[in-house]
Protein backbone atom coordinates (compact mmCIF):
# COMPACT_ATOMS: atom_id res chain seq x y z
CA UNK A 1 0.00 0.00 0.00
CA UNK A 2 1.52 3.66 -0.82
CA UNK A 3 2.79 5.59 1.95
CA UNK A 4 0.35 8.41 2.46
CA UNK A 5 1.24 12.06 1.85
CA UNK A 6 2.48 14.11 4.73
CA UNK A 7 -0.29 16.85 5.80
CA UNK A 8 0.31 20.60 5.79
CA UNK A 9 -2.40 22.44 7.07
CA UNK A 10 -2.58 26.79 5.91
CA UNK A 11 -3.96 28.94 9.07
CA UNK A 12 -4.68 32.28 10.13
CA UNK A 13 -7.14 34.76 10.06
CA UNK A 14 -9.75 35.36 7.83
CA UNK A 15 -8.65 36.83 3.93
CA UNK A 16 -5.44 36.69 4.21
CA UNK A 17 -5.32 34.46 0.84
CA UNK A 18 -5.07 30.99 2.63
CA UNK A 19 -7.29 29.79 -0.30
CA UNK A 20 -5.26 31.34 -3.40
CA UNK A 21 -2.42 29.48 -1.51
CA UNK A 22 -4.07 26.50 -1.15
CA UNK A 23 -5.24 26.50 -4.79
CA UNK A 24 -1.67 27.62 -5.86
CA UNK A 25 -0.17 24.48 -4.15
CA UNK A 26 -2.85 21.60 -5.56
CA UNK A 27 -2.44 23.40 -8.93
CA UNK A 28 -6.44 24.12 -9.45
CA UNK A 29 -9.18 26.32 -8.42
CA UNK A 30 -10.53 23.68 -5.70
CA UNK A 31 -10.94 26.36 -2.90
CA UNK A 32 -13.24 29.03 -3.47
CA UNK A 33 -11.97 33.02 -3.16
CA UNK A 34 -13.17 36.02 -2.92
CA UNK A 35 -12.50 39.68 -1.27
CA UNK A 36 -15.07 39.14 1.59
CA UNK A 37 -13.49 37.45 4.53
CA UNK A 38 -15.20 34.12 5.71
CA UNK A 39 -15.77 32.36 3.16
CA UNK A 40 -14.12 29.06 3.91
CA UNK A 41 -15.58 27.74 6.58
CA UNK A 42 -14.39 23.67 6.47
CA UNK A 43 -11.23 22.06 6.17
CA UNK A 44 -10.83 21.55 2.70
CA UNK A 45 -8.05 18.74 1.58
CA UNK A 46 -5.88 18.62 -1.80
CA UNK A 47 -2.99 16.72 -3.22
CA UNK A 48 0.03 19.31 -3.42
CA UNK A 49 2.93 19.31 -5.41
CA UNK A 50 5.72 21.97 -4.75
CA UNK A 51 8.91 21.61 -7.24
CA UNK A 52 8.92 17.98 -6.94
CA UNK A 53 7.98 17.87 -3.23
CA UNK A 54 4.36 15.97 -2.48
CA UNK A 55 1.96 16.43 0.79
CA UNK A 56 -1.39 16.78 1.31
CA UNK A 57 -2.34 20.62 1.72
CA UNK A 58 -5.16 21.20 4.07
CA UNK A 59 -6.98 24.93 3.79
CA UNK A 60 -8.96 25.65 6.87
CA UNK A 61 -11.35 28.48 7.84
CA UNK A 62 -10.05 32.03 9.07
CA UNK A 63 -9.64 32.04 12.45
CA UNK A 64 -11.84 34.25 14.63
CA UNK A 65 -12.43 35.23 18.09
CA UNK A 66 -15.63 35.06 18.38
CA UNK A 67 -17.95 32.82 20.90
CA UNK A 68 -17.21 29.20 20.66
CA UNK A 69 -21.01 28.58 20.18
CA UNK A 70 -21.19 30.79 17.33
CA UNK A 71 -20.74 30.05 13.44
CA UNK A 72 -17.31 31.65 13.41
CA UNK A 73 -16.40 30.13 17.08
CA UNK A 74 -17.56 26.65 15.17
CA UNK A 75 -15.20 27.37 12.50
CA UNK A 76 -12.30 27.99 14.84
CA UNK A 77 -12.93 25.02 16.54
CA UNK A 78 -12.23 22.97 12.97
CA UNK A 79 -9.57 24.73 12.31
CA UNK A 80 -7.72 23.67 15.66
CA UNK A 81 -8.83 20.18 15.36
CA UNK A 82 -6.71 20.67 11.85
CA UNK A 83 -3.56 20.53 13.67
CA UNK A 84 -4.13 16.94 15.17
CA UNK A 85 -1.87 14.80 12.77
CA UNK A 86 -0.57 17.29 10.80
CA UNK A 87 3.14 16.86 10.00
CA UNK A 88 3.67 20.95 9.31
CA UNK A 89 1.54 24.46 9.28
CA UNK A 90 1.55 27.34 7.07
CA UNK A 91 0.81 30.01 9.13
CA UNK A 92 -0.08 33.35 6.79
CA UNK A 93 -0.10 36.87 7.59
CA UNK A 94 -1.09 39.49 5.24
CA UNK A 95 2.01 41.68 4.42
CA UNK A 96 0.30 44.46 3.44
CA UNK A 97 -1.85 44.77 6.17
CA UNK A 98 0.80 44.24 8.36
CA UNK A 99 0.62 42.26 12.28
CA UNK A 100 -3.01 42.25 14.11
CA UNK A 101 -3.57 41.15 17.45
CA UNK A 102 -5.57 37.94 16.12
CA UNK A 103 -1.99 37.21 14.05
CA UNK A 104 -0.02 37.34 17.87
CA UNK A 105 -2.69 35.07 19.29
CA UNK A 106 -2.48 32.30 16.34
CA UNK A 107 0.93 32.62 17.24
CA UNK A 108 1.03 32.23 20.83
CA UNK A 109 -1.88 28.87 19.71
CA UNK A 110 0.72 28.02 17.36
CA UNK A 111 3.66 28.20 19.74
CA UNK A 112 2.28 26.40 21.89
CA UNK A 113 1.64 23.44 19.72
CA UNK A 114 4.23 20.52 18.31
CA UNK A 115 4.11 21.30 15.00
CA UNK A 116 6.29 22.75 12.91
CA UNK A 117 5.53 26.14 11.46
CA UNK A 118 6.31 27.99 8.50
CA UNK A 119 5.23 31.98 8.85
CA UNK A 120 4.61 32.75 5.08
CA UNK A 121 4.17 36.53 4.51
CA UNK A 122 1.57 36.67 1.51
CA UNK A 123 0.58 39.17 -0.39
CA UNK A 124 4.57 40.72 -0.59
CA UNK A 125 4.51 41.52 -4.30
CA UNK A 126 6.60 44.80 -4.83
CA UNK A 127 7.25 46.92 -1.61
CA UNK A 128 4.11 47.28 -0.04
CA UNK A 129 4.45 43.90 2.17
CA UNK A 130 8.12 45.45 3.35
CA UNK A 131 6.65 46.47 6.42
CA UNK A 132 4.87 43.43 7.36
CA UNK A 133 7.45 41.07 6.82
CA UNK A 134 9.81 42.92 8.94
CA UNK A 135 7.21 43.22 11.50
CA UNK A 136 6.31 39.60 11.79
CA UNK A 137 9.78 38.45 12.78
CA UNK A 138 8.17 39.29 16.48
CA UNK A 139 6.01 36.08 15.64
CA UNK A 140 8.49 34.39 17.45
CA UNK A 141 8.29 31.83 14.64
CA UNK A 142 11.44 32.14 12.75
CA UNK A 143 12.08 34.07 9.31
CA UNK A 144 9.15 34.80 7.23
CA UNK A 145 8.96 33.40 3.69
CA UNK A 146 7.98 36.86 1.47
CA UNK A 147 4.97 35.36 -0.97
CA UNK A 148 2.29 36.18 -3.51
CA UNK A 149 -0.09 33.26 -3.64
CA UNK A 150 -1.74 34.87 -6.57
CA UNK A 151 1.24 35.38 -8.53
CA UNK A 152 3.31 32.91 -7.62
CA UNK A 153 6.12 34.55 -6.53
CA UNK A 154 8.12 33.07 -3.62
CA UNK A 155 7.45 29.75 -4.07
CA UNK A 156 11.03 28.47 -4.49
CA UNK A 157 11.52 29.63 -0.85
CA UNK A 158 8.73 28.46 0.61
CA UNK A 159 10.06 24.59 -0.92
CA UNK A 160 13.13 25.25 0.80
CA UNK A 161 11.64 26.24 3.88
CA UNK A 162 9.27 22.94 3.68
CA UNK A 163 12.16 20.29 2.55
CA UNK A 164 13.84 19.79 6.21
CA UNK A 165 9.95 19.24 7.49
CA UNK A 166 8.68 17.05 5.26
CA UNK A 167 10.76 15.57 2.81
CA UNK A 168 11.65 12.50 4.89
CA UNK A 169 8.20 11.61 4.59
CA UNK A 170 7.58 11.24 1.10
CA UNK A 171 6.17 8.18 -0.49
CA UNK A 172 7.97 6.36 -2.71
CA UNK A 173 6.89 6.41 -6.18
CA UNK A 174 4.88 3.84 -7.83
CA UNK A 175 5.43 1.86 -10.69
CA UNK A 176 2.65 2.80 -13.43
CA UNK A 177 0.16 0.33 -15.30
CA UNK A 178 -3.27 -0.31 -16.60
CA UNK A 179 -5.98 0.00 -14.17
CA UNK A 180 -8.83 -2.77 -14.33
CA UNK A 181 -12.03 -3.13 -13.88
CA UNK A 182 -10.99 -5.14 -10.82
CA UNK A 183 -8.49 -2.03 -9.53
CA UNK A 184 -11.60 0.29 -10.00
CA UNK A 185 -13.44 -1.29 -7.97
CA UNK A 186 -11.28 -1.83 -4.98
CA UNK A 187 -10.42 1.83 -5.40
CA UNK A 188 -12.24 4.40 -2.69
CA UNK A 189 -16.27 5.35 -3.53
CA UNK A 190 -16.63 8.66 -4.70
CA UNK A 191 -19.44 9.42 -3.08
CA UNK A 192 -20.92 13.02 -3.18
CA UNK A 193 -24.00 14.35 -0.94
CA UNK A 194 -26.12 16.94 -2.63
CA UNK A 195 -29.39 17.96 -1.63
CA UNK A 196 -31.31 21.54 -0.80
CA UNK A 197 -30.08 23.70 1.91
CA UNK A 198 -30.77 22.52 5.64
CA UNK A 199 -31.15 18.69 4.66
CA UNK A 200 -28.42 17.73 7.11
CA UNK A 201 -25.81 16.91 4.33
CA UNK A 202 -22.83 17.77 7.14
CA UNK A 203 -24.72 16.11 9.86
CA UNK A 204 -24.93 13.22 7.63
CA UNK A 205 -21.41 13.50 7.06
CA UNK A 206 -20.15 13.82 10.23
CA UNK A 207 -21.97 10.61 11.70
CA UNK A 208 -20.50 8.66 8.94
CA UNK A 209 -17.04 10.00 10.00
CA UNK A 210 -17.63 9.74 13.98
CA UNK A 211 -16.38 13.08 14.09
CA UNK A 212 -17.55 16.29 14.05
CA UNK A 213 -15.43 17.02 10.91
CA UNK A 214 -17.92 19.59 8.78
CA UNK A 215 -19.18 22.94 10.25
CA UNK A 216 -22.95 22.58 11.05
CA UNK A 217 -25.73 24.20 12.89
CA UNK A 218 -29.18 25.92 12.15
CA UNK A 219 -27.55 28.39 9.98
CA UNK A 220 -29.29 27.31 6.49
CA UNK A 221 -26.01 27.34 3.70
CA UNK A 222 -23.44 27.02 6.02
CA UNK A 223 -21.37 24.81 3.96
CA UNK A 224 -19.81 26.67 0.63
CA UNK A 225 -17.32 24.39 -0.52
CA UNK A 226 -17.51 21.16 -2.06
CA UNK A 227 -15.31 19.10 0.47
CA UNK A 228 -14.05 15.85 0.14
CA UNK A 229 -12.28 14.01 2.78
CA UNK A 230 -11.17 10.09 2.64
CA UNK A 231 -12.73 8.13 5.33
CA UNK A 232 -12.87 3.86 5.69
CA UNK A 233 -16.12 2.57 6.10
CA UNK A 234 -16.71 -1.00 7.98
CA UNK A 235 -18.96 -3.31 6.20
CA UNK A 236 -20.57 -4.35 9.30
CA UNK A 237 -21.65 -7.83 6.91
CA UNK A 238 -18.17 -8.81 6.63
CA UNK A 239 -15.90 -6.62 9.00
CA UNK A 240 -13.91 -5.57 6.31
CA UNK A 241 -13.03 -1.82 5.61
CA UNK A 242 -13.70 -0.42 2.26
CA UNK A 243 -12.33 3.05 0.88
CA UNK A 244 -14.86 5.88 0.52
CA UNK A 245 -14.08 9.84 -0.79
CA UNK A 246 -16.96 11.66 0.77
CA UNK A 247 -17.88 14.81 -0.91
CA UNK A 248 -19.84 17.28 1.28
CA UNK A 249 -21.65 20.01 -0.89
CA UNK A 250 -23.65 23.39 -0.64
CA UNK A 251 -27.19 23.27 -0.61
CA UNK A 252 -28.27 24.15 -3.96
CA UNK A 253 -31.58 26.18 -3.97
CA UNK A 254 -33.69 27.19 -6.78
CA UNK A 255 -32.18 29.92 -9.67
CA UNK A 256 -34.51 32.60 -9.17
CA UNK A 257 -33.44 32.58 -4.92
CA UNK A 258 -29.90 32.86 -5.74
CA UNK A 259 -28.97 36.77 -6.20
CA UNK A 260 -25.33 36.36 -4.09
CA UNK A 261 -22.25 35.97 -5.80
CA UNK A 262 -20.45 33.38 -3.52
CA UNK A 263 -23.76 31.11 -3.41
CA UNK A 264 -23.47 30.67 -7.02
CA UNK A 265 -20.34 30.27 -6.98
CA UNK A 266 -21.15 27.59 -4.11
CA UNK A 267 -23.71 25.58 -6.67
CA UNK A 268 -21.14 25.65 -9.36
CA UNK A 269 -19.13 23.89 -7.03
CA UNK A 270 -21.33 21.10 -5.86
CA UNK A 271 -22.12 20.79 -9.62
CA UNK A 272 -18.39 19.70 -10.15
CA UNK A 273 -18.50 17.55 -7.40
CA UNK A 274 -21.59 15.72 -9.02
CA UNK A 275 -19.02 15.89 -12.24
CA UNK A 276 -16.22 13.78 -10.08
CA UNK A 277 -18.79 11.37 -8.44
CA UNK A 278 -19.10 7.40 -9.53
CA UNK A 279 -22.38 7.94 -6.86
CA UNK A 280 -24.61 10.58 -5.61
CA UNK A 281 -27.02 10.35 -2.53
CA UNK A 282 -29.40 12.98 -3.07
CA UNK A 283 -30.61 13.63 0.57
CA UNK A 284 -34.08 14.93 1.42
CA UNK A 285 -35.41 16.17 4.67
CA UNK A 286 -38.28 14.15 6.25
CA UNK A 287 -39.93 17.55 7.71
CA UNK A 288 -40.44 18.95 3.71
CA UNK A 289 -40.68 15.91 1.88
CA UNK A 290 -40.26 15.40 -1.57
CA UNK A 291 -40.12 18.93 -3.51
CA UNK A 292 -39.89 20.02 -7.14
CA UNK A 293 -35.77 21.18 -6.64
CA UNK A 294 -35.40 17.51 -5.54
CA UNK A 295 -36.34 16.28 -8.62
CA UNK A 296 -34.72 19.14 -10.97
CA UNK A 297 -31.23 17.96 -8.72
CA UNK A 298 -31.91 14.35 -9.25
CA UNK A 299 -32.63 15.14 -13.14
CA UNK A 300 -28.88 16.90 -13.64
CA UNK A 301 -27.11 13.67 -11.63
CA UNK A 302 -28.76 11.43 -14.12
CA UNK A 303 -27.91 13.40 -16.79
CA UNK A 304 -24.26 13.86 -16.14
CA UNK A 305 -24.46 10.10 -15.81
CA UNK A 306 -23.64 9.08 -12.30
CA UNK A 307 -25.59 6.66 -10.32
CA UNK A 308 -28.31 8.27 -8.37
CA UNK A 309 -29.69 7.26 -4.93
CA UNK A 310 -32.43 9.01 -2.84
CA UNK A 311 -32.43 9.08 1.29
CA UNK A 312 -34.50 10.71 3.17
CA UNK A 313 -32.62 11.82 6.35
CA UNK A 314 -34.35 13.37 9.88
CA UNK A 315 -36.38 10.23 9.55
CA UNK A 316 -36.65 10.34 13.81
CA UNK A 317 -38.53 13.02 13.58
CA UNK A 318 -40.37 11.86 10.30
CA UNK A 319 -44.71 12.36 10.31
CA UNK A 320 -46.52 9.08 9.29
CA UNK A 321 -43.40 7.65 8.14
CA UNK A 322 -45.17 5.34 6.09
CA UNK A 323 -46.96 7.52 3.76
CA UNK A 324 -44.25 9.91 3.21
CA UNK A 325 -41.95 7.06 2.09
CA UNK A 326 -44.91 5.69 -0.53
CA UNK A 327 -45.60 8.98 -1.60
CA UNK A 328 -41.93 10.17 -2.15
CA UNK A 329 -41.26 6.95 -4.09
CA UNK A 330 -44.73 7.25 -6.60
CA UNK A 331 -43.68 11.20 -7.13
CA UNK A 332 -39.90 9.67 -7.83
CA UNK A 333 -41.34 7.02 -10.41
CA UNK A 334 -43.63 9.74 -12.22
CA UNK A 335 -40.77 12.35 -11.96
CA UNK A 336 -37.93 10.54 -12.91
CA UNK A 337 -39.60 8.47 -15.46
CA UNK A 338 -36.27 8.01 -17.72
CA UNK A 339 -34.79 6.18 -14.62
CA UNK A 340 -37.44 3.94 -12.54
CA UNK A 341 -36.54 2.36 -9.52
CA UNK A 342 -33.86 4.38 -7.99
CA UNK A 343 -32.43 3.24 -4.52
CA UNK A 344 -34.69 4.97 -1.70
CA UNK A 345 -33.57 5.16 1.78
CA UNK A 346 -34.57 6.13 5.17
CA UNK A 347 -31.67 7.14 6.91
CA UNK A 348 -31.12 9.46 10.10
CA UNK A 349 -27.90 11.77 10.55
CA UNK A 350 -28.59 12.21 13.93
CA UNK A 351 -29.14 8.42 15.63
CA UNK A 352 -26.96 6.73 12.60
CA UNK A 353 -30.27 4.79 11.03
CA UNK A 354 -29.92 3.15 7.98
CA UNK A 355 -26.36 4.37 7.45
CA UNK A 356 -24.59 1.18 6.98
CA UNK A 357 -27.62 -0.03 4.32
CA UNK A 358 -27.00 3.38 2.44
CA UNK A 359 -23.01 2.89 1.75
CA UNK A 360 -23.47 -0.76 0.24
CA UNK A 361 -26.36 0.18 -1.71
CA UNK A 362 -23.63 3.08 -2.84
CA UNK A 363 -21.31 0.19 -3.57
CA UNK A 364 -23.86 -2.20 -4.98
CA UNK A 365 -24.70 0.82 -7.29
CA UNK A 366 -21.07 1.47 -8.22
CA UNK A 367 -20.91 -1.73 -8.99
CA UNK A 368 -23.65 -2.06 -11.85
CA UNK A 369 -22.26 1.61 -13.08
CA UNK A 370 -18.82 -0.20 -13.41
CA UNK A 371 -20.52 -3.12 -15.05
CA UNK A 372 -19.08 -4.54 -18.56
CA UNK A 373 -21.49 -7.99 -20.48
CA UNK A 374 -19.60 -10.13 -22.41
CA UNK A 375 -20.54 -9.23 -26.47
CA UNK A 376 -21.79 -12.78 -26.71
CA UNK A 377 -23.70 -12.56 -24.06
CA UNK A 378 -25.04 -9.33 -24.73
CA UNK A 379 -26.23 -10.29 -28.20
CA UNK A 380 -28.29 -13.17 -26.93
CA UNK A 381 -29.98 -11.15 -24.78
CA UNK A 382 -30.90 -8.93 -27.94
CA UNK A 383 -32.00 -11.56 -30.06
CA UNK A 384 -34.45 -12.43 -27.58
CA UNK A 385 -35.59 -8.59 -26.96
CA UNK A 386 -35.77 -8.75 -30.89
CA UNK A 387 -38.09 -12.20 -30.91
CA UNK A 388 -40.08 -11.04 -28.11
CA UNK A 389 -40.88 -7.22 -29.40
CA UNK A 390 -40.10 -7.02 -33.17
CA UNK A 391 -39.04 -3.41 -34.23
CA UNK A 392 -42.18 -1.87 -36.08
CA UNK A 393 -42.07 -1.50 -39.52
CA UNK A 394 -43.45 2.00 -40.32
CA UNK A 395 -44.84 2.50 -44.14
CA UNK A 396 -44.02 -0.99 -44.38
CA UNK A 397 -40.54 -1.08 -44.54
CA UNK A 398 -39.06 -2.53 -41.91
CA UNK A 399 -36.58 -1.32 -39.23
CA UNK A 400 -33.48 -4.17 -39.09
CA UNK A 401 -31.62 -4.41 -36.15
CA UNK A 402 -28.59 -6.11 -37.01
CA UNK A 403 -26.49 -6.57 -33.37
CA UNK A 404 -25.30 -4.46 -30.10
CA UNK A 405 -22.26 -3.84 -28.20
CA UNK A 406 -21.29 -2.09 -25.39
CA UNK A 407 -18.69 0.91 -26.38
CA UNK A 408 -18.30 1.93 -22.30
CA UNK A 409 -19.10 1.69 -18.61
CA UNK A 410 -19.05 4.14 -15.54
CA UNK A 411 -22.03 5.10 -17.38
CA UNK A 412 -22.89 1.77 -19.23
CA UNK A 413 -23.26 3.10 -22.68
CA UNK A 414 -24.45 0.92 -25.91
CA UNK A 415 -24.48 1.19 -29.33
CA UNK A 416 -27.03 -0.80 -32.14
CA UNK A 417 -26.42 -1.06 -35.16
CA UNK A 418 -29.04 -1.40 -38.06
CA UNK A 419 -30.80 0.08 -41.04
CA UNK A 420 -33.51 2.82 -41.05
CA UNK A 421 -32.84 3.63 -37.34
CA UNK A 422 -34.19 7.29 -37.92
CA UNK A 423 -37.73 5.76 -37.89
CA UNK A 424 -37.05 3.60 -34.65
CA UNK A 425 -39.91 5.34 -32.56
CA UNK A 426 -38.30 6.41 -28.83
CA UNK A 427 -40.74 3.77 -27.23
CA UNK A 428 -38.73 1.24 -28.23
CA UNK A 429 -35.57 2.75 -27.50
CA UNK A 430 -37.14 2.82 -24.24
CA UNK A 431 -38.14 -1.13 -24.51
CA UNK A 432 -34.16 -1.82 -24.56
CA UNK A 433 -32.68 0.25 -22.05
CA UNK A 434 -35.24 -1.15 -19.82
CA UNK A 435 -34.22 -4.45 -21.10
CA UNK A 436 -30.79 -4.03 -20.20
CA UNK A 437 -31.26 -2.45 -16.89
CA UNK A 438 -33.66 -5.09 -15.65
CA UNK A 439 -32.33 -8.29 -17.57
CA UNK A 440 -28.38 -7.63 -17.46
CA UNK A 441 -27.87 -6.47 -14.28
CA UNK A 442 -27.55 -3.03 -14.41
CA UNK A 443 -30.77 -1.28 -12.17
CA UNK A 444 -31.31 1.79 -11.51
CA UNK A 445 -28.13 3.36 -12.89
CA UNK A 446 -27.74 5.69 -16.12
CA UNK A 447 -27.76 3.85 -19.16
CA UNK A 448 -26.80 4.92 -23.11
CA UNK A 449 -28.07 3.69 -25.96
CA UNK A 450 -26.62 5.24 -29.19
CA UNK A 451 -28.22 3.90 -32.81
CA UNK A 452 -25.38 4.00 -36.15
CA UNK A 453 -26.66 2.77 -39.41
CA UNK A 454 -23.80 1.94 -41.82
CA UNK A 455 -22.37 4.39 -43.97
CA UNK A 456 -22.46 2.17 -47.16
CA UNK A 457 -25.12 4.35 -49.97
CA UNK A 458 -25.65 1.39 -51.46
CA UNK A 459 -26.74 -0.54 -48.79
CA UNK A 460 -30.20 -2.07 -49.80
CA UNK A 461 -31.46 -1.64 -46.76
CA UNK A 462 -30.80 1.82 -45.92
Amino acid sequence: MRKPLPQVVIVGRPNVGKSTLFNRLVGKRLALVDDQPGVTRDRRFGEAGLLGLEFQAVDTAGWEEDDAASLPGRMRAQTEASLKGADAALFVIDARAGLTPLDEEIARWLRAASVPVVLVANKAEGRAGDTGINEAYALGLGEPIALSAEHGEGVADLYEALVPLIAALQPEAEEPGEESEEDRLRAPLQLAIVGRPNAGKSTLVNRLLGEERQVVGPEAGITRDAISIDWQWRDPASGDERAVRLVDTAGMRKKAKIDDKLERLSVQDARRAVDYAEVVVLLLDATRGLEVQDLKIASMVVEEGRGLMVAINKWDIAAEPSALFNGIRAALEEGLAQLRGVPLLAVSAITGKGLDTMMQAAFDLREQWSRRVPTAALNRWFDHALEANPPPAPGGRRIKLRYITQVGSRPPRFVVFGTRLTDLPTSYERYLVNGIRRELGFGAVPVRLMLRSPKNPFDSDS
